[in-house]
């Protein structure tokens, strides 16, 4: 990680630790930053989430609205990257960083035309086509149903598998 990210990353968990009502917010915007075509590579919110994990159980903040902030984030994030891929359908090609970088959007048509359906919920799990994959469906005009299903049940469960394992640790080391 680049040593400007990890900066930004504890510091955005010392604002977390220090503001714990601030927390089920904070967990939604950087699930929405992260899933949010383009803007999530610049976001390191996996790693800022993947951190919160243990400090919501130290702190004792509730496990549950946090990853409902965290789902809901990352669930509207790619709703707005369909649909941003189903207005612009081709001209997304046109657009930075698709216009300097074209491989990052034929990778995620490639994902997109290999797995179907399926892509929206495997695409959440990996870094770099996640970002893509929606604004990828939302091109090709995928049903809007369908999309959702996925798109829901992904971030719920991304969003668990990200704060759920710290919080747990925490609960094991402490005995509680």
């Amino acid at each position: 990680m680049f040593p400007e990210v990890q900066h930004w990353a504890q510091d955005a968990l010392g604002f977390v630790q220090t503001h714990a009502h601030w927390t089920p917010y904070i967990a939604f915007l950087l699930a929405f930053g992260e899933s949010l075509a383009v803007v999530s590579l610049f976001v390191p919110a996996t790693v800022i989430l993947i951190g919160m994990g243990p400090i919501i159980e130290a702190g004792g903040i509730a496990l549950l609205p946090v990853w409902a902030g965290a789902a809901a984030g990352a669930a509207l994030g790619d709703a707005v990257s369909y649909w941003v891929g189903f207005r612009l359908k081709g001209r997304a090609r046109y657009i930075w960083p698709f216009s300097r970088h074209p491989q990052i959007l034929v990778r995620g048509e490639r994902f997109f035309h290999r797995h179907g359906s399926w892509s929206v919920f495997i695409g959440r799990f990996f870094g770099p086509i996640r970002a893509v994959i929606p604004l990828v469906a939302g091109m090709f005009a995928m049903p809007q149903f369908v999309f959702q299903m996925a798109n829901i049940a992904s971030a719920m469960l991304w969003a668990f598998l990200l704060l759920a394992p710290g919080a747990a640790a925490v609960k094991f080391w402490t005995g509680g």
